[in-house]
């Protein structure tokens, strides 16, 4: 048997499966019609949406078959998502690399398998719509096409999960996808009693930015800090737009002192970006900063809340700061 060589981009679509939080969900009636509608359309025992996670498959809709994840080393999607096209496997019991994997010399007894890699919005591949029968079979060009088709519609239903939880116009998380993304970080940190800092971000002064530059300068102003994020924190923690200039971090394993020490190099990279840009305006911004070590009912809105208090107070307290230096 020959397990499924790793992706060169790995890390890379691992992260990308991870963000989407559809692992271990319940099952959808979008996903599960297009399993119905490939078995019945092939005539096949078996038909899955299958998302290769970093040690085994799991099955977002599966139709014909009672386990709902098996290995990676012995998945035939492994290999699948290798290739640009549809993998297709006529008699499993003539090719060597999967005569004896367990999945073919016992349940479910595959022969024949086919599946299409499913790409997401960034390119990354994910899984597979396959289809897997007892007997062997050879596909023609029609079932190509027809297997292709089905594959883009579950692409397509990809797709809306991330366009439902990514703001528009900076393209990183939105309000709803970041609740939903750092509420998973919260309670991995919870179960390994590491700490967690939520970052609350308000640019200052942006109504005037909008109101002398226009609204296009605006949103320009707003994509560009969004990409100062992307280059500033790490791949662990999660950032996201959640209002018109409010944005927001959680930093994972990070006390208080740590994050003020973060916030303060991402501060100094939007200088730069001010010094090199001389867009006529400068970006800035106050920040509030609630550190804990959370617990299994610790809920990302309660560290949202506290976080904006925070940085509302410290906001209040620059601008008298700045109101009492201007009267001096």
């Amino acid at each position: 048997m020959k397990t499924p060589d790793t992706p060169e981009n790995e890390t890379e679509r691992l992260k990308t499966l991870r963000s989407t939080d559809i692992l271990d969900t319940d099952s959808e009636e979008r996903f599960d019609r297009l399993t119905r509608m490939a078995k019945r359309v092939f005539g096949v025992s078996i038909a899955l949406v299958s998302l290769v996670d970093e040690n085994r498959q799991w099955f977002k809709s599966k139709v014909g078959l009672d386990a709902c994840e098996t290995g990676r080393d012995i998945s035939f999607c492994g290999h699948a998502i290798l290739g640009n096209d549809i993998f297709v496997i006529e008699d499993a019991l003539e090719d060597e690399r999967f005569a004896d994997n367990p999945l073919v010399t016992g349940e479910p007894k595959i022969r024949f398998y086919a599946g299409a890699p499913l790409r997401y919005l960034d390119g990354n591949k994910l899984g597979t719509l396959c289809i897997i029968d007892q007997e062997p079979r050879v596909l023609d060009e029609e079932d190509y096409a027809m297997l292709r088709d089905l594959a883009e519609m579950a692409e397509a239903e990809l797709g809306a999960i991330q366009l439902a939880t990514i703001d528009d116009l900076t393209k990183i998380s939105n309000r709803r996808g970041f609740v939903s993304l750092a509420q998973n970080s919260i309670n991995l940190c919870a179960r390994q009693g590491s700490p967690v800092s939520m970052v609350f971000l308000d640019l200052d002064k942006f109504k005037p930015i909008n109101d002398q530059f226009g609204h296009a300068e605006g949103d320009r102003a707003l994509i560009a800090f969004a990409e100062l994020m992307r280059q500033s924190f790490r791949d662990s923690d999660v950032f996201a737009r959640i209002g018109g200039d409010e944005f927001v971090v959680l930093l994972t394993n990070t006390e208080t002192d740590p994050a003020a020490k973060i916030v303060e190099r991402f501060r100094s990279l939007v200088d730069v970006y001010n010094a090199e840009s001389k867009r006529g305006y400068d970006i800035t911004f106050s920040d509030g900063i609630i550190s804990m070590h959370p617990d299994q009912d610790s809920v990302v809105e309660d560290l949202l809340r506290k976080a904006d208090a925070l940085m509302y107070e410290k906001k209040l307290e620059n601008d008298t700061q700045s109101r009492l230096a201007k009267e001096a």
